[in-house]
C-alpha cells in the first residue's frame, strides 16, 4: 500500500476568480525539493498547501515530477463517478429553450447541461436544476457568475423565501448552485457552509382501502383502471407507471419489474390477479407497441394525464382529498403496513434506499392505534 508520507492530493483552490491546483502532502524533503522546481509554484498560508495555475501543462508537469517519487491522489480533483448506472432519458433540453424567456435572459452554460448529462442524472431532476440555475443567474445578471460568492448566494435564498418558495425548492435552488460551482468548475465544497432550511418531517395523505376501490371503479374505462390499479396496488410512482414496457409485467411469477426507478435501481412490486385481467382486457383493446400506457399518437403516455385521472375519479368517488398519483403509492405502503407486511418488505417494494424513509408510514397506519382505548370512553 501506498504510505501517506509519499502521497499528494491535488485539489481545486480559487483566489481572486482566478483556478489554481492545490498541493497537499506531509512535510518530505524529496518532494518539497521537487515541488519548488516546478514553474510558478507559490505557498498560500490561507489554504496551507502550495499553489499553481491551473493549466494543462502544469498539471501534466506534476505527473511528471512526482512520477516515481510519489502517489498523485485526484479523487477531489476529478471527481467525475456517474451518479446513476441505469441508462436515463436523453435532457429535453429544447423544451427549456423554447419556453419565452426576456430578450437579454442568460440562459443555463452548454458546461453545465453536459455535466448533467455525464453524471447521467434522471431528466426531470436535470430540467429542475437548470431552470433553477437559470433563475440564480439571471437574479444577479450582468454580474458574471463565476464572480459571485456565499453572501451573494444568501441572499438569493432570503430572496426566493420573501417570494414564498417551499424549503424543498430552497434545497433544490442550493444543490443547483452547488452542483455548478463543484461539479461543473470543479471546486469541491466550495460552499459548504450554506445553510438549508431545516427538514420538516409532514406525515404522507393516504385514503382507505375502501376508498382507494372506490376511486379505481369510478374511473372513466379500463385503460384508466389499469393506471389507477398499478398506483395503488404495486405502489408505483407516476414516472414508473409511463417507464412501464409492455415485456415488464411477467404474469407468470405475478410481478410487476420496475427498471431504473428513482437512484437507477432496479426492483419487482405486486402484480395482482384482478389488476392481470384487467390488464388483458386492456391490452386486446388498446393494442400498445412499446410502452404499457401509450398517448393517442404513440409514445408515452403523459404525467398531466395520469394527475387527472387519479383527480377526477377521486372527485367521482366523493373523495374529500385531491387524490393524486403520490396518495395512491402512500396509502400502498400504509395499507400494507396496517396488514401486518414487515416494513423491510415494504421498503423493497417502494424501492427506498433507507428504511428511515419507509418508517415515516407507522405514523399513519393506525391498526397499533386502534386497539389504544381512548380515555374518555
Amino acid at each position: 500500500m501506498t504510505s501517506t508520507l509519499k502521497q499528494i492530493t491535488l485539489r481545486h483552490v480559487l483566489v481572486e476568480n482566478k483556478k489554481f491546483i492545490g498541493l497537499q502532502f506531509y512535510p518530505n524533503k524529496v518532494i518539497n525539493a521537487l515541488t519548488k522546481e516546478l514553474t510558478d509554484i507559490s505557498w498560500s498560508n490561507e489554504y496551507d498547501m502550495f499553489l499553481l495555475p491551473n493549466y494543462a501543462k502544469n498539471l501534466n508537469a506534476i505527473f511528471n515530477t512526482y512520477r516515481g517519487v510519489a502517489w498523485i491522489n485526484c479523487k477531489y480533483f476529478f471527481p467525475n463517478r456517474p451518479v446513476s448506472k441505469g441508462v436515463n432519458e436523453p435532457i429535453n433540453i429544447k423544451r427549456k429553450k423554447a419556453t419565452a424567456k426576456p430578450l437579454d435572459w442568460q440562459p443555463c452554460p452548454e458546461s453545465y447541461i453536459q455535466k448533467l448529462e455525464l453524471k447521467r442524472y434522471a431528466l426531470n431532476t436535470a430540467n429542475t436544476y437548470i431552470s433553477h440555475f437559470e433563475k440564480y443567474i439571471n437574479h444577479f445578471h450582468p454580474k458574471p457568475k463565476d464572480t459571485l460568492n456565499e453572501n451573494d448566494i444568501r441572499s438569493y435564498l432570503e430572496s426566493l423565501i420573501k417570494q414564498g418558495y417551499s424549503d424543498s425548492s430552497l434545497n433544490q435552488a442550493v444543490n443547483s448552485i452547488k452542483f455548478y460551482y463543484e461539479l461543473v468548475l470543479g471546486m469541491s465544497n466550495r460552499f459548504y457552509h450554506i445553510e438549508r432550511p431545516r427538514k420538516k418531517q409532514t406525515l404522507p395523505k393516504v385514503i382507505s382501502k375502501e376508498e382507494a376501490k372506490k376511486l379505481i371503479n369510478c374511473t372513466n374505462n379500463v385503460k384508466h383502471k389499469c393506471i389507477a390499479s398499478l398506483l395503488y396496488s404495486s405502489g408505483l410512482r407516476r414516472s414508473e407507471v409511463l417507464e412501464l414496457k409492455i415485456t415488464d409485467v411477467d404474469s407468470s411469477r405475478m410481478l410487476i419489474h420496475v427498471r431504473n426507478a428513482k437512484g437507477g435501481k432496479d426492483r419487482h412490486t405486486l402484480l395482482g390477479n384482478n389488476l392481470l385481467s384487467d390488464l388483458r382486457n386492456y391490452f386486446r383493446q388498446y393494442k400498445p407497441q412499446d410502452y404499457l400506457f401509450e398517448g393517442q399518437n404513440g409514445g408515452k403516455y403523459s404525467p398531466q394525464s395520469v394527475a387527472k385521472i387519479t383527480k377526477n375519479a377521486g372527485k367521482k368517488a366523493k373523495i374529500r382529498l385531491t387524490v393524486t398519483p403520490h396518495i395512491l403509492r402512500h396509502s400502498f405502503a400504509t395499507h400494507l403496513l396496517e396488514s401486518g407486511v414487515d416494513l423491510r418488505y415494504i421498503q423493497s417494494l417502494l424501492g427506498h434506499s433507507s428504511s428511515k424513509t419507509t418508517e415515516i408510514y407507522t405514523h399513519v397506519a393506525i391498526n397499533q392505534l386502534s386497539v389504544i382505548k381512548n380515555l374518555l370512553d
